[in-house]
């Protein structure tokens, strides 16, 4: 059985009222369930590891633990994010399928707020037009007139997805040939 990553939070809680953390990426609005969110700290210094999917930016050491860094516009198929003053790292508290803790990293360009937002300024994601995967997003939150894109941390942060994708990237181009 393949590990599956959980965070704390639900990709169910678009159905009450919660609090969310709004951040920018790529010129558009985001926001995540704060309570899978650990902490938030200035981007610095990361270890480029080989062999990973170009997503993974590399790991930081945080407090002695070894955290892997997800660039999330990457993630989303889009091209890396550029390092400014402002760029971010939100930690999340996620676990594997055996319930074993595992901090991750998402890079955005800039955090916004935290803000409560209404269930009932939430709608269900659409079928298309969105720019990411359909399955990324739990919702479309209505906050001041603008639509923020609420993403499903447990689908962006799959290990199992992630892992079939790092071991494409590894596989020889003569191993991707059907003929």
């Amino acid at each position: 059985m393949g590990a599956v990553m959980t965070t704390r939070q639900s990709t169910a809680t678009v159905d009450e009222d919660g609090q969310y953390l709004t951040f920018m990426l790529g010129g558009e609005m985001f926001a995540l369930g704060i309570l899978g969110i650990k902490e938030i700290i200035e981007y610095g210094s990361l270890t480029v590891v080989p062999m990973m999917p170009a997503f993974v930016r590399g790991v930081i050491n945080l407090r002695g633990a070894v955290v892997p860094v997800v660039d999330l516009s990457a993630r989303f198929g889009r091209a890396h994010s550029a390092i400014t003053r402002r760029s971010c790292v939100i930690i999340l508290e996620a676990s594997t399928e055996d319930g074993q803790p595992q901090d991750i990293g998402l890079l955005v360009d800039t955090v916004s707020a935290v803000q409560e937002i209404p269930a009932t300024q939430i709608e269900p994601p659409p079928s298309f037009g969105a720019r990411i995967r359909a399955d990324f997003i739990s919702g479309m939150a209505k906050v001041d007139g603008k639509f923020v894109i609420v993403l499903a941390v447990d689908k962006v942060l799959s290990i199992d997805e992630m892992a079939s994708i790092a071991e494409a990237g590894q596989a020889p181009a003569t191993d991707l040939d059907p003929r």
